[in-house]
Parts: C-alpha cells; sequence; structure tokens
C-alpha cells in the first residue's frame, strides 16, 4: 500500500484522478486537501465532499485550505470545467461536511505523524504546499515524494508561456519548487497525450453509474472527443505516475517558477544541462498512452464494479 495525500481543486481532470485513486486497491488515501484554482474554494471543496461519497472513499477528511493566492488574484477556469467545476456531472449532494481545521496545518501534521510514509499529490496551484512549507520546513525531509501536474518546458496552456497551475499561484509554486525536495513534475508536454479518444469513450460508458453520473458526461463537457483526440485528463497523469512510474520518461532538471516576467509569469524555466549542480526536479518527458489507459480503464472497471 502506497499512501497518499492528495491537495486538489476539483475541477473534471481532478474527479477522474480521484476515480482513479477510489479504483485502485494498492493506494491508501489518507486525506483530501483543497485549494481555488479552477473554481472557487467553496466549490472545490464542495465537489471534493461529493466525490469522497459518490467515490465510496469512506472516511477520508476533506480539509479547506487557502481561498486565493499568495500574493495576486487567483485565475479561474470556469469557460472549461463549467460553473460548478466538474462540467456536466451532477453528483448527489454530499451528506457530510469538511473536516474542521485548515488544509495547512492538516498536510504538516499528517507528514508529522508518518514521516517517510505519504505522498503528496498536488493536481492544483500550490498554494497550499508553499505554506506548508513555510510553517514547517521539515515538511520537505517527512513527505516520502512529491508528485505535481503542472508546469511545462515546452508551451503552455493559459498563455503561451505557462501551465495554469503555475500561473494560478507563481510565487508559490517557486516557494515549492526551491524548498529542498525533488518535485516530480508531470507538466503538459505529457498530460496532453493522455487524451480521451473516442475508443477510450467507448470503454468508459459500459461502466455503470461511474460512468452515467461521472465519467462520459465530465469528459463530453471538457471537450469534443474524436477517434484522434480529445480531452486530456491532465491530473490523472499525477496518480498513474504514483502507481506506476514506468510508465513515464523522466529527466533530472533544474526547474525555477518565473514570478516577475512581463509575458513570462508563471513559467517554469527547465534546464537539463545541470552541469555541477544538484537537479531539484524530475521531469516527465514522454508517457507510454497506451500503458497509461490500461492502468486507469482497469482501474474504472474495478471501481464500477464495487459501485454498481
Amino acid at each position: 500500500m502506497t499512501k497518499v495525500l492528495i491537495d486538489c481543486d476539483p475541477g473534471i481532470d481532478d474527479a477522474l484522478a480521484l476515480a482513479l485513486v477510489a479504483g485502485s486497491p494498492s493506494l491508501e488515501l489518507v486525506g483530501l486537501t483543497t485549494v481555488s484554482g479552477n473554481v472557487d474554494l467553496e466549490l472545490t471543496t464542495a465537489n471534493a465532499l461529493a466525490l469522497r461519497e459518490f467515490l465510496e472513499l469512506g472516511e477520508v477528511p476533506v480539509t479547506p485550505g487557502s481561498a486565493g493566492a499568495l500574493l495576486r488574484g487567483t485565475a479561474r477556469t470556469g469557460h472549461v470545467h463549467g460553473a460548478s467545476g466538474l462540467g456536466d456531472a451532477v453528483l448527489p449532494a454530499p451528506e457530510r461536511g469538511p473536516s474542521p481545521g485548515y488544509a495547512v496545518d492538516f498536510i504538516v501534521e499528517a507528514l508529522r505523524a508518518a514521516p517517510g510514509e505519504i505522498t503528496l499529490v498536488a493536481v492544483g496551484p500550490l498554494t497550499n504546499l508553499a505554506l506548508a512549507v513555510r510553517k514547517e520546513p521539515r515538511v520537505v525531509e517527512w513527505a516520502r515524494e512529491l508528485v505535481i501536474m503542472g508546469g511545462t518546458y515546452t508551451r503552455g496552456n493559459r498563455d503561451p508561456a505557462a501551465e495554469f497551475n503555475m500561473l494560478a499561484d507563481p510565487e508559490a509554486a517557486a516557494i515549492v519548487f526551491d524548498a529542498g525536495w525533488t518535485v516530480r513534475m508531470l507538466g503538459l508536454d505529457v498530460t496532453l497525450t493522455a487524451v480521451v479518444t473516442s475508443d477510450v469513450l467507448d470503454r468508459m460508458r459500459p461502466l455503470g453509474r461511474l460512468a452515467d453520473r461521472l465519467l462520459v458526461p465530465a469528459v463530453r463537457s471538457y471537450g469534443e472527443v474524436t477517434a484522434a483526440g480529445g480531452p486530456a485528463v491532465h491530473d490523472a497523469c499525477a496518480v498513474a505516475y504514483v502507481l506506476d512510474p514506468s510508465l513515464f520518461t523522466c529527466v533530472p532538471a533544474v526547474v525555477k517558477v518565473e514570478t516577475a516576467g512581463l509575458y513570462t509569469r508563471g513559467m517554469t524555466v527547465t534546464d537539463f544541462d545541470l552541469r555541477d549542480r544538484r537537479a531539484n526536479a524530475l521531469v516527465a518527458t514522454a508517457l507510454d498512452v497506451r500503458g497509461f489507459w490500461r492502468l486507469v480503464l482497469g482501474a474504472y472497471e474495478g471501481l464500477a464494479a464495487r459501485l454498481g
């Protein structure tokens, strides 16, 4: 069993990532923390609560965190994820509310209680993690690994230079990358290859309540699905890395986050030429797409059998 703590901003692809967690018996989810990003914190937390119950994640605590970026207003992606954050997916209203407390404190205390055991998986803006590092620098030592969905070394999606999660809070991202751990960076360079084609969608359709209430309506509202391509399930890549790192080709690099550039704010400036420097990141450069979907759809099939 691999213990994971997921910091997220649900979000369609966050929901698909959590479904992958729910369908993977080798993962033990110790907590969900929420951050503003795709939509406001109130909605990301409500979505996490609804997903916890719909996916039957049990008593996993859901703890809300930062409502905005460290220094500047937070970007939003309602035009992509819809007003609710989950596109056309409509889940039953959750019966239980969030845990008391603050996500930053939860992250610190969870890692303190189990040093070396918990993998942090961050699939939204890195505000909560930056504040955790500032509050208790030893979280860098206590975390087993840090895996993020974010960044790019080729091109952005929110603008030409930056990926959304980095642009939403560049100062937080800079703190996280400079904290002293090795960031497993799964950026647009690989996540944009993990797309839902018509063949993948057809394999999702028979999966009962999971498909009818979540997978199919969420994916179809996320982008056009064709035989050749479709919407990318970015955040699921971070969970897939934890499950099977061999699906990814990763290269050591020094990554710095641009916080001041007029046209490059949020850019993850990636240097693969280490010379005499220590790498602060393992940057994914390629994905075994067929292996990825074999893993993901297998997990969804197992989850669907449980959910009915």
